[in-house]
């Protein structure tokens, strides 16, 4: 068993930790809107649906990836939820953010306990290449902030690097397109808008679920899509959704 000590800063208090990120996230997204979409960390409400899925697979290990981590709040509640003897690629763009990932999973107990296997990438999501395909992808990345053109090829690599039957979950703030519209220039609702198209066509042909999650700052919308199994073919039509669960 692994005796080191916890990490100064991992080890506060939960509320001073939270205080601690919700400046962080500030602070880089004033450097960087890439790589930083959010004003604040992800709720544990949030964190939680986005990572139910790895909860209904049974105890088998999984192969999970997580684009866009950011301080790493929803880091924490996949290591606590995976299975024994899987694996998280956790992937995130800016170098700050990284650095606190790379401690979290240096100091969390559950890969020790359960010998869950976390590796930390510094890259792109377009530009990782492990070789793995994966059961599960939670996507944190802030798609609004992105040309059209990029939000169509991360959709589709997550899709392409899911195992069929594989499922992907990421969320969207409520109300962020009726604010750009009244608010933005108007070439940014254009493609606040043409991102909202193209992500509309892959909910249509993927989707399984949608829920809100009210307890968020601000609150979310998490989407469910599920790649198609081999011997399935896909919905021409929307599928149904499943009700949503308001947390």
């Amino acid at each position: 068993m692994d005796h080191r000590p916890p990490s100064p800063r991992l080890s506060r208090k939960p509320a001073a930790r939270q205080t601690a990120e919700s400046w962080t996230f500030l602070r880089e997204a004033a450097r960087d809107l890439r790589t930083t979409g959010a004003v604040a960390p992800s709720s544990r409400a949030l964190a939680r649906t986005l990572t139910d899925p790895v909860t209904t697979r049974g105890p088998r290990p999984l192969s999970v990836l997580e684009a866009g981590a950011g301080t790493g709040a929803v880091t924490r509640t996949l290591l606590s939820r995976l299975p024994r003897g899987s694996h998280l690629d956790i992937v995130e763009a800016n170098p700050r953010f990284t650095e606190r990932l790379r401690r979290l999973v240096d100091h969390h107990p559950a890969p020790v306990i359960r010998h869950v296997r976390a590796e930390v990438h510094q890259a792109y999501v377009e530009e990782l290449d492990t070789g793995r395909r994966y059961d599960v992808i939670v996507s944190g990345l802030p798609l609004t902030n992105f040309a059209p053109e990029q939000v169509d090829r991360i959709m589709a690599l997550y899709l392409d690097l899911l195992h069929p039957g594989g499922t992907l979950t990421y969320f969207a703030y409520l109300g962020t397109r009726r604010a750009r519209t009244l608010l933005a220039p108007r070439a940014e609702a254009r493609r606040h808008a043409a991102v909202d198209q193209v992500v509309g066509a892959y909910q249509h042909r993927y989707a399984t679920a949608r829920w809100t999650v009210l307890a968020n700052l601000p609150p979310a919308h998490v989407w469910e899509l599920r790649c198609p199994s081999v011997d399935a073919a896909v919905p021409p039509h929307p599928l149904p959704l499943l009700p949503g669960v308001e947390q």
